[in-house]
Order: C-alpha cells, then structure tokens, then sequence
C-alpha cells in the first residue's frame, strides 16, 4: 500500500460502499479511474472487490419467491373461517355523550353566573338600566390564554358535531329517497 492510496478521498467513504457504486456503475468517471487504480494496486481492495462481486452474483443467481396465484383468496377464505363482529351504530358510550353536555352545561352556567355577578344590582334611579353591560370587564374573562384555547377547542368540536348531523341527515336523506 503506498501512503497516497491510504489517504484518498474514496477511503473516507467505506470501501464496501464505494466498490458497491463502482459495481453498480454509479461512481463518477474521476472514482472510477481512482478505483481501478486501487484495484490494481491494492490487495485490500481487490480482495473485497472479488467478495463482492461474488455476492452480486449470488444475488443475480437466486429466484425471487412468489406466492401462489391463489394467495389472496385462500388468506380471504381463512379470515372468512373467523366469527367477525358486526357493524353497530353504538360505538360511543351513551354515558359518555351525557356527560359531555353536563359539562357544556356547567361551563355555560358558569359564565351565566359570573357575568350575573359583576352586575351592580344597587340601583337608585329608575331611569337606568337594570343591566349596564358597559360595565361588566370582559378582559378579564378572555384574556386567559387558557380560556381562550378553551373557547377555541369548543368551537373546533362544535364544527365537528355539526358536521356529524349534518352527514346523519344526509344519509337518512338519501336512504329515504
């Protein structure tokens, strides 16, 4: 081995993965050239080079296996041996969907009450309002970053349940028709 091939470019690379683009015609003509060089030269890289031209050859050599043409169906036919569950309407439980309205439910109450209660009820004169909402400090309420990703969610999962009925009436619809 002479120090200029030990210190070339393609050693940085790997041998293997250099010899396998020079074997798959994939390195440039400038590494081509270098690696013939070496070849010629080096022991090193001739004796991986043999080794890997007999794996390519192995691999050429072998048959790839294929199933037979009936493979899918005799799969089909086992899977059918199988008892599968039917479809049901009821996959969420119904315990579930209340339990979300009485949160909705609770949260709506909430702010009912809250904005009840910044209304100043100690009125002397008849003549104002009974409710000045100019008053109530909506600041306080949505500018909480939680409330507001709160409020985003809400209105992310209203779209969802509108699109779900609105998708039931649509397949009613066309059953009907």
């Amino acid at each position: 081995m002479n120090m200029n091939d030990r210190n070339s470019p393609l050693e940085a690379g790997g041998i293997e993965k250099q010899l396998w683009d020079y074997i798959d015609g994939l390195s440039s003509g400038e590494e081509r050239t270098t690696i013939e060089r070496l070849l010629q030269s080096n022991l090193e890289w001739k004796n991986k080079y043999q080794e890997l031209l007999e794996v390519q050859q192995l691999l050429r050599s072998s048959e790839l296996e294929q199933p037979s043409l009936r493979f899918t169906k005799n799969v089909m036919e086992e899977i059918a041996k199988f008892h599968i569950a039917p479809a049901t309407k009821n996959y969420i439980n119904n315990r579930i969907i209340w339990g979300i309205g009485a949160f909705f439910i609770t949260l709506i109450v909430g702010f009912l009450v809250y904005g009840l209660a910044q209304i100043d009820w100690n009125f002397q004169d008849n003549s104002k309002p009974l409710v000045d909402l100019s008053k109530v400090n909506y600041g306080r309420i949505f500018n909480n970053n939680f409330v507001n990703v709160f409020m985003m969610m809400n209105v992310v999962l209203g779209l969802f349940l509108l699109d779900r009925v609105l998708a039931n009436k649509r397949k009613k619809f066309q059953r009907d028709f």
